[in-house]
């Protein structure tokens, strides 16, 4: 027998083959068991008839528990009413280990439960399903970039100092009592990349220290940051807007099972792949926050209310742009039409997922820095490398950071992006 993923299955029909998974339930009818069967790749129907077995070999079958591991024999066969499009009828059957008592059963759990049990709640259809889809979009941003000449450049998870206060940075013991912290951005580090090597990426985990414990946050995520020597604002915004369009196109290509185990509105998914995003100023924005009586005061950030209430004004995503300096980064260029604003931008999903990409063109005058640096009251010689980049070579340069989680949660319709890492770490959670 010729071992088949169920993914590919339906280049076999007709074909004896042979599937290894694991047992995800089973029922029977009279004289048949009906056996689901998932690989990792996808699940398939295997159709057991009384009599094609030994009678004692049959029972057992129909006996495995959920979870069971076990190797499967059969022919496959086209079956259009189902979802992988096959069926396999059975020929023989190799179970592995019959599994009892297994944790989570097909029947609803608590997050505190699923959490716990994390290592086997990834097994279930709806988490497959989105991990399946977050590796797509992994694969769609890599392929996004590669393809117009960036360089992915890996950033240090270690960093020496907390350039911006240690308020939310993880201080970790380094060799002879040194400190160091881990990142919370490769940015800096592309800045400098991007001065070698003119367009770069870095793609990696980073670590908040937040105390924070709403559904949009994690201890632990994956970030995209890209940096573009010679970038502008403008950049910025129209390589967020083709990234954004390029995931969701390849995921509704790629990923139409998986978003439909998980019962997402692909129409929505298609209104973005189809770009088009409105761009306004953040005066702009405020203003129509104002004539909604929302409360908003204007030169504030947004909250997550003010940025629910644009996002539907809007219906689909928006860039907000030119931000009041104050409420931005240090490093950030000023607009030289309007010293209060800062070239930044954030781009707002809609659905209430918030801000996916952050970011903006950075400034590139030495003596600007240095004077932002003093009046942040940062500390200058954690600072020498990164001031080196504006006194050797210095250009104009920009470029945005997108969070992992929060894109697969916008894409696979999740309400928590818990649900969007493999082992989420939350700030009472670190198990398993």
């Amino acid at each position: 027998m010729t071992h088949v993923d169920v993914a590919r299955l339906k280049d076999h029909v007709g074909k004896p083959v042979t599937v290894r998974g694991w047992l995800y339930n089973c029922r029977s009818k009279g004289k048949i068991h009906f056996l689901q069967v998932r690989d990792g790749s996808g699940m398939v129907q295997a159709v057991l008839v009384k009599g094609v077995l030994a009678d004692a070999d049959f029972e057992r079958v129909g006996k495995l528990g959920q979870e069971s591991s076990l190797e499967v024999d059969g022919t496959v066969r086209e079956d259009v009413r189902s979802p992988s499009g096959v069926e396999l009828d059975v020929t023989g059957v190799r179970p592995i280990q019959d599994v009892k008592d297994y944790p989570i059963a097909l029947q609803e759990h608590g997050p505190d439960f699923l959490l716990q049990n994390r290592h086997l709640w990834l097994r279930s259809r709806k988490q497959h399903a989105v991990m399946r889809i977050r590796s797509r979009i992994e694969t769609a941003i890599r392929g996004f970039f590669d393809d117009r000449g960036f360089t992915l450049v890996d950033a240090p998870i270690f960093t020496p100092s907390a350039c911006e206060g240690t308020t939310t940075l993880f201080e970790v013991k380094y060799f002879d009592d040194d400190k160091a912290y881990l990142t919370q951005s490769g940015q800096l580090y592309m800045e400098a990349a991007a001065m070698a090597l003119g367009k770069v990426y870095c793609f990696g985990p980073v670590f908040r220290a937040e105390k924070s414990k709403t559904r949009k946050h994690l201890t632990e995520f994956w970030m995209l940051e890209p940096e573009i020597a010679y970038g502008t604002l403008e950049d910025v915004m129209d390589i967020s807007e083709a990234l954004i369009v390029h995931i969701f196109s390849e995921v509704l290509r790629a990923c139409r099972q998986d978003l439909a185990t998980l019962e997402r509105d692909v129409t929505k998914l298609e209104d973005v792949a189809r770009g088009g995003f409105p761009r306004v100023t953040y005066a702009e924005a405020a203003k129509i926050l104002v004539d909604m009586n929302s409360g908003f005061v204007p030169g504030n950030d947004f909250g997550a209310p003010d940025e629910q209430a644009l996002a539907t004004h809007f219906g689909r995503p928006v860039f907000i742009h030119r931000w009041p300096a104050e409420i931005k980064a240090f490093y950030m260029k000023r607009d030289p039409n309007d010293p209060s604003l800062a070239l930044g931008v954030d781009m707002i999903a809609p659905e209430g997922y918030g801000e996916i990409i952050g970011g903006g063109q950075r400034a590139e005058d030495l003596d600007f820095l240095l004077e932002q640096i003093k009046l942040h009251q940062l500390p200058q010689e954690a600072f020498e490398w990164y001031l080196d980049l504006r006194r050797y070579g210095t250009v104009p340069h920009a470029g945005f950071g997108l969070g992992l989680e929060r894109t697969v949660a916008w894409v696979t319709g999740r309400e928590h992006i818990r649900e969007c890492i493999p082992f989420p770490r939350m700030l009472y959670r670190i198990y398993p």
